[in-house]
């Protein structure tokens, strides 16, 4: 499976959950929350200059993650398999994985910033499972010279060309998504942009709540993920202590 739909499609997966054991989830497409949504988020600029240099080395990026303790209680991380339990890469299997996007564009949608924009000087992730099928994911990349703006850029350029799309999980099941704004004010770091992906497939829903900032040299994407979608506190608050992790790890505070 293509890393960068590896987000997505373990929503999908919990969305499958959803459908198999429906009483678990409280929201389906006909009585889930209004989420508060707007047209395609509008394009914001990096800054001119960069305020501060990269960070180079992806362990020290690594450290800037935000830790467990600064999340509500509920929350446990999720083990990547290779960098934190040393197993070996997952093989391939017989059966063939039915996964994918159309547009194919749209793929990038909530994959890393490393992913989306290649060249990173270093890169990192930490992903977080909480209660009722709720998630807290956060990437960051850093790169020399104005790359971290460019990095930046795609990813908007990316939102602006995937409003609707569609896939399909390993199993060949049908998910849809939907991407917007956000009707609120929520902002980070020396430049953002905050979306919202709707995620539907056999008449469930969850929502997606993304923040990407651009902080110094490093660009960072913070998504929240639940059935109804979080405010814009609760997103502000995330995004502001991913900035601060990177921020005082880039500056040695």
């Amino acid at each position: 499976m293509d890393d960068v739909v590896t987000g997505r499609l373990r929503l999908a997966v919990v969305l499958g959950t959803c459908a198999v054991v429906s009483a678990a989830c409280g929201a389906n497409s006909d009585d889930a929350a209004p989420s508060t949504t707007a047209p395609a988020p509008a394009a914001v600029s990096a800054p001119d200059p960069l305020a501060g240099p990269p960070i180079t080395d992806s362990s020290v990026l690594q450290s800037a993650m935000i830790p467990l303790e600064s999340l509500p209680p509920g929350y446990t991380v999720i083990p990547d398999p290779v960098r934190d339990l040393g197993l070996d890469p997952a093989p391939e299997y017989d059966a063939p994985d039915q996964s994918g996007t159309d547009p194919q564009r749209c793929a990038d949608v909530l994959a890393p910033i490393s992913q989306q924009f290649a060249d990173a000087a270093a890169s990192a992730e930490v992903r977080y499972s909480g209660p009722d099928f709720s998630s807290i994911d956060e990437d960051a990349a850093s790169y020399v010279d104005r790359g971290a703006a460019d990095a930046f850029a795609a990813v908007q350029a990316t939102f602006a060309e995937c409003a609707t799309f569609t896939g399909t999980d390993a199993d060949g099941i049908d998910v849809a998504y939907t991407l917007s704004g956000r009707d609120g004010d929520v902002t980070a770091g020396d430049a953002s942009v905050a979306a919202r992906l709707q995620i539907e497939s056999s008449g469930f829903t969850l929502v997606s709540d993304v923040v990407v900032a651009v902080v110094d040299s490093t660009v960072v994407q913070v998504v929240a993920t639940d059935e109804d979608g979080v405010d814009d506190a609760t997103l502000s608050a995330l995004a502001q202590a991913a900035v601060d992790e990177i921020r005082g790890v880039a500056r040695g505070v």
